[in-house]
C-alpha cells in the first residue's frame, strides 16, 4: 500500500499548465480548468458589471461572462490585436472566459519547482497567485482562477444589492 501511495504523489508532482502573456509577464493555469482558447471575439457590454468584466459572448449557444485578466490583475487595459485570445474555463461548473494578451504554450512542470510568491510582492493581487514557477530561462506566474472567480462574484453580490 505504501508503494501506491508514494507513486500517487509522484504523479501529482507533475504540473501540466497553459502559459500565456499578460504585458510583460508570463502566467499560467493549471490545464484541467480550460475547456478551449479562442480568438477575441465580439463582447457585449453589461450594464453596471465591475471595470474587469468585460461583458458576455455567445460561445455556441451559451452565453459566458468574459473577465479582463489584465484589469483584474491591476494593469492598465489594452487594445485587443491579433494575439489576444479567450481562454474558456471551468471552475466550480461556471463557464468563464479570461482575456490574455496572447497564449504561449501548453507546458509540464514539476511541482517541486514551484514555490510560494515572495513576501514582499504579496498585496491585493497576490491573492490570485498560487505560485512562481522557476524555468530554466524565466519565472512562470501560476494564477489559481477560483479565488479570481469567486472575488468576482461577490463583487457582483455587491453591486446588486
Amino acid at each position: 500500500m505504501t508503494n501506491n501511495l508514494e507513486l500517487k504523489n509522484d504523479s501529482s508532482e507533475l504540473l501540466q499548465l497553459v502559459s500565456f502573456l499578460i504585458g510583460n509577464e508570463e502566467y499560467a493555469v493549471d490545464i484541467l480548468y480550460v475547456q478551449e482558447i479562442n480568438r477575441m471575439v465580439q463582447v457585449t457590454s453589461v450594464p453596471n458589471s465591475p471595470d474587469f468584466v468585460d461583458g458576455v459572448i455567445n460561445l455556441r449557444g451559451r452565453v459566458i461572462p468574459v473577465i479582463d485578466l489584465r484589469t483584474r490583475l491591476g494593469m492598465a487595459k489594452k487594445d485587443h490585436d491579433k494575439n489576444t485570445r479567450i481562454i474558456v474555463v471551468d471552475i466550480n461548473s461556471k463557464i468563464v472566459g479570461f482575456i490574455v494578451d496572447a497564449v504561449n504554450e501548453v507546458l509540464r512542470i514539476s511541482k517541486n519547482i514551484t514555490e510560494a510568491p515572495p513576501d514582499l510582492v504579496t498585496g491585493v493581487n497576490s491573492d490570485y497567485i498560487k505560485s512562481v514557477g522557476k524555468l530554466e530561462d524565466r519565472l512562470l506566474i501560476l494564477l489559481d482562477l477560483a479565488k479570481i472567480l469567486s472575488n468576482e462574484q461577490e463583487v457582483r453580490l455587491q453591486a446588486i444589492s
